[in-house]
């Protein structure tokens, strides 16, 4: 990955006489002596490759040459003997490709040097995504910055990182490859054990056996096994339940590698066979899906996929007789037909609706939830956005029913 290249970029947009401090975080205390598992800042992750808690980079643009150090934990024997190894100095300068690495106790001398070269912009991560979050732990450090030093401008980095994120280079469409390839394999271990009375939980623990098997970071989200009614549930994830005879199961799931996910969603039958009525709601879903390959391309905005995703889905649940006008397919059809796609599931965007860009990763995902039939159908694609076109990164993760069936009767 050239980190380099985006800190490049990145420096490129920062203001004269400025600073980005960006951490990577801390773990986050659940109980007693109980932390959650750690989740590097993204976009720290995104301008080092390092995912280790405490951690922080520096990107000083005052003067002819900027300058970029970081800064890590000092291994400590006993924690190392408990927790595991700790990055080494060397290690971090080969992953990051920064010169300039010095152990945490520097930070704050380092700190009191910068801040008394008359800086007049500090930048932080200071991006919130809804008001009942927890406070980030990049924007309590933006705040405590700004209340020691009140006379610098404090000013938030995230819009420039995510319009950088939008657009994938090679490694990192590389990377999200694998991911989709791992996916689909594990896909293929479900539908080999799918069959009646199995339980939810069971297809999920076939499909994250593999993912970890193969060597993956993980699952990308939780995974959904939403089987029977349950798959009319758009984020249904207590996977408890019994997958019956002649239900569907609707698998919304994907491996993580190297920090890069796949989202896909794939609707199997328990039995192995549509029946009729699941055979015509599922193609309407196909079609939809099939409909919007053919018009993703660079110049494209989400919201005429969408437009075009309704227009296909409505005419099939007119003809199915569910509804009498177009509009009213919402009754069905409740989300929106794509996101981005990269370091995080819904990945990070500039702007809302903007143009999508030839590299940009984005998600196919039609579906119908039909709550008097106990179906919901969605099938989940991942596309790389091209110039006249896309290529569906996930074409070999097979969907027609047809294939499906024939898999499953092996």
């Amino acid at each position: 990955m050239n980190y380099k290249g985006r800190r490049e970029q990145v420096l490129e947009q920062m203001e004269e006489r400025s600073m980005l401090v960006l951490f990577s975080g801390t773990e986050l205390h659940v109980s007693a002596d109980a932390y959650a598992p750690f989740e590097a800042n993204r976009n720290f992750f995104y301008l080092t490759g390092l995912r280790r808690e405490r951690m922080i980079l520096v990107m000083l643009k005052n003067g002819a040459v900027p300058k970029t150090m970081l800064f890590i934990e000092e291994a400590d024997p006993t924690a190392v003997r408990w927790t595991g190894k700790r990055v080494s100095v060397e290690e971090a300068k080969e992953i990051t490709g920064i010169e300039e690495v010095y152990y945490l106790d520097a930070f704050t001398g380092w700190v009191n040097r910068l801040m008394g070269a008359g800086l007049e912009t500090l930048y932080f991560d200071c991006n919130r995504y809804q008001w009942d979050d927890l406070p980030d732990y990049n924007a309590a450090k933006a705040r405590e910055f700004a209340a020691k030093y009140p006379g610098v401008r404090i000013r938030d980095i995230f819009p420039t990182l995510a319009k950088l994120r939008m657009v994938k280079d090679e490694d990192e469409v590389s990377v999200m490859r694998e991911a989709i390839n791992v996916t689909d394999k594990a896909l293929q271990n479900v539908m080999r054990h799918l069959e009646p009375g199995r339980k939810e939980y069971q297809v999920q623990a076939d499909f994250e056996y593999t993912v970890q098997f193969l060597g993956a970071d993980g699952t990308a989200f939780p995974t959904i096994a939403g089987s029977g009614s349950n798959g009319t549930m758009l984020h249904y994830e207590t996977n408890r339940d019994t997958c019956e005879d002649g239900a569907l199961v609707l698998l919304d799931l994907g491996a993580r590698v190297e920090g890069y996910c796949a989202d896909i969603t794939r609707t199997y039958p328990v039995n192995g066979k549509y029946s009729p009525r699941q055979r015509q709601v599922y193609d309407i879903v196909l079609k939809a899906n099939r409909e919007v390959v053919k018009a993703a391309k660079a110049g494209v905005r989400l919201s005429e996929l969408q437009k075009l995703c309704s227009d296909v889905l409505a005419q099939g649940c007119m003809e199915l007789g569910l509804i009498q006008k177009p509009e009213e397919v919402r009754k069905y059809y409740m989300h929106g037909v794509s996101h981005h796609l990269g370091i995080d599931v819904h990945d990070v965007t500039a702007g809302s609706d903007m143009l999508l860009s030839a590299g940009a990763v984005i998600t196919n995902e039609p579906g119908l939830y039909i709550d008097e039939w106990e179906i919901g159908i969605r099938i989940e694609d991942d596309l790389l956005i091209q110039e006249n076109g896309c290529e569906v990164l996930s074409e070999a993760i097979i969907r027609d029913p047809d294939e499906i069936e024939a898999f499953m009767r092996q």
